[in-house]
């Protein structure tokens, strides 16, 4: 009788996974082993390292060269959504693994709707204020709410998301303006846009809103010569990817007080550590990546590995697969 395949679940924080699908086909052929804290360093690899089949939630977990070369066991690697951009997928081609995804709903909507809800955090002091209510007190001297009607709202990258949450922006009143590497008057007109420089975006916005997918051409975009050009009173969200901004200057532009607030879902390092410098700051609003989080994506997260686990087990094709 040969050996039972070993499958290893990453990540899965809010369990869901087990939630969403029947696991039990694939636990009469194969030995499943399921996270859901974080691992890092020598936990993982032991955990990782005598895997045929590797099954990771989004891409809370680079797997790069030096890692893979310790798993030498490794047969099909699975990501849940549409997108991973933490796979050597070079080096997993050379080696023939196959790489599948789950379909996703969309989480356009909930992405767009987070991002407001941060805007309105920072711009309304909610935190503060709400804190300060349930400590006993009523309104202090901390600084006051703002009103975004009237204000710019700077849009970095229109795509999907980028354009609902400009067009929110304009049904409070705000003048939308926008950028990206490829923008043109055109497009951003279409989008209910301004196409305006860079350089004027961060100037001139009160509201500055990143949609862009990091590139070699966007990595870092918001460094520290870029961030000193914001307003005093500038409020940077950012939902997309840490990697847009150099978060090790954002800190530093906040001492400087350009921007004044950061509200963040997205972080170079995930989950957020509990001595993180940023936890302790005052000027900052905080969700833990929180913007595809919902029933409808999840949902289809764990029928989705189960039926690609089971094609494997059982020798049919895989769904999905990736290319690279």
């Amino acid at each position: 009788m040969s050996a039972r395949r070993k499958v290893v679940v990453l990540d899965d924080y809010e369990d869901s996974l087990r939630k969403t699908a029947d696991w039990a086909p694939v636990q009469k052929l194969a030995d499943v082993e399921f996270h859901t804290a974080r691992l890092r360093g020598d936990a993982l690899l032991a955990a990782v390292k005598d895997a045929n089949a590797i099954v990771l939630i989004r891409d809370r977990t680079p797997f790069k060269a030096d890692l893979l070369a310790k798993m030498p066991k490794l047969e099909l690697f699975i990501f849940t959504g549409g997108r991973n951009t933490q796979l050597d997928f070079a080096t997993l081609a050379a080696r023939e693994i196959p790489v599948a995804n789950t379909e996703m709903s969309d989480s356009k909507a909930a992405t767009a709707e987070l991002n407001w809800a941060l805007i309105l955090a920072a711009a309304k002091r909610l935190e503060a204020y709400m804190g300060l209510l349930r400590r006993g007190g009523w309104r202090d001297g901390r600084g006051l709410p703002q009103v975004l009607s009237g204000q710019r709202l700077g849009i970095v990258g229109l795509g999907d998301i980028g354009a609902r949450v400009g067009k929110v922006g304009a049904a409070f009143g705000m003048q939308v303006v926008t950028w990206s590497p490829h923008m043109t008057p055109e497009r951003a007109a279409q989008g209910g846009a301004k196409s305006v420089a860079l350089e004027e975006l961060l100037s001139t916005s009160k509201v500055v809103s990143l949609h862009l997918v990091p590139s070699d051409a966007t990595r870092k975009l918001l460094n520290a010569e870029r961030l000193a050009l914001m307003r005093e009173d500038a409020i940077l969200v950012n939902t997309a990817r840490s990697a847009l901004i150099d978060m090790k200057a954002l800190e530093k532009a906040l001492d400087a007080g350009r921007p004044a607030i950061a509200a963040l879902d997205v972080y170079d390092d995930e989950p957020v550590a509990a001595d993180h410098s940023l936890l302790k700051r005052d000027d900052v609003v905080l969700s833990p990546h929180l913007g595809f989080v919902n029933d409808p994506v999840f949902a289809k997260f764990g029928p989705g590995v189960v039926e690609n686990l089971m094609n494997w087990l059982e020798g049919r094709p895989l769904v999905r697969v990736q290319k690279g």
